[in-house]
């Protein structure tokens, strides 16, 4: 069954959203639509990676295991996200779903081949590549920020770009797509400490907090300004 592309949450922001409607039709015919459950791996590192694919919704992390048991997480990948085998650094890590996440997933020889026949594809995936790489550059450079209350506003801020529909504005509102325990890991903080922090920026009018993992950004300039 090929992918439906009209209704896609995605449609306007993958990379497929250059391509005119018969070329995106075109390319659909040769995907699959592909559910994960929390925690269920897309890539496990040694694996040969022979397909690709773009995330519809959810999250995904990319992570290395050290040797004492320990994982490192080194990227993460929201909704239109592109991931697989034309990112080879993938090959040597897991990637795994965050949260229940749909894909649309891929052949590699298909996209290989979808590549060759619209360049606008291929401009499209490298311009995400560069994109995908300065956003991990920057989620990484958050652990350098001396204060736990700078890594917790700094995240957050990351978290609001990542799930806003504009290059130019983060989202209001977002779920968090890290865990108290992922963010504790990532940032190099205790559980204990994230979550007072986030009490902290909540008290000062900086964020609201809405259910288990849900945020509003209730005053972003003070949430800059704590992030610095």
């Amino acid at each position: 069954m090929s992918l439906a592309c009209a209704s896609c949450p995605v449609r306007d922001r993958a990379a497929c959203s250059v391509l005119a409607p018969e070329e995106r039709a075109a390319l659909a015919r040769v995907g699959h639509t592909r559910h994960l459950a929390r925690g269920q791996t897309l890539f496990a590192a040694g694996d040969p990676v022979t397909s690709c694919a773009t995330l519809v919704s959810g999250a995904l992390k990319v992570t290395s295991l050290e040797r004492d048991g320990s994982e490192h997480i080194l990227a993460l990948v929201h909704p239109s996200g592109f991931v697989g085998e034309f990112f080879q650094p993938f090959a040597a890590h897991d990637v795994v779903a965050l949260s229940d996440s749909r894909l649309c997933v891929f052949a590699g020889p298909d996209m290989e081949a979808a590549i060759a026949r619209y360049p606008a594809l291929a401009q499209a995936l490298l311009r995400r590549t560069q994109e995908d790489l300065h956003a991990s550059r920057a989620l990484l450079a958050i652990g350098s920020k001396v204060s736990a209350r700078a890594r917790v506003a700094a995240i957050l801020i990351e978290f609001s770009r990542a799930a806003s529909d504009s290059p130019c504005h983060p989202a209001r509102a977002f779920d968090l797509p890290l865990s108290r325990g992922d963010l504790a890991s990532f940032l190099g903080l205790t559980i204990e400490t994230v979550s007072r922090q986030i009490t902290a920026l909540e008290r000062d009018g900086a964020i609201q907090r809405s259910g288990k993992r849900g945020i509003e950004l209730v005053d972003p300039a003070l949430l800059s300004a704590s992030a610095q």
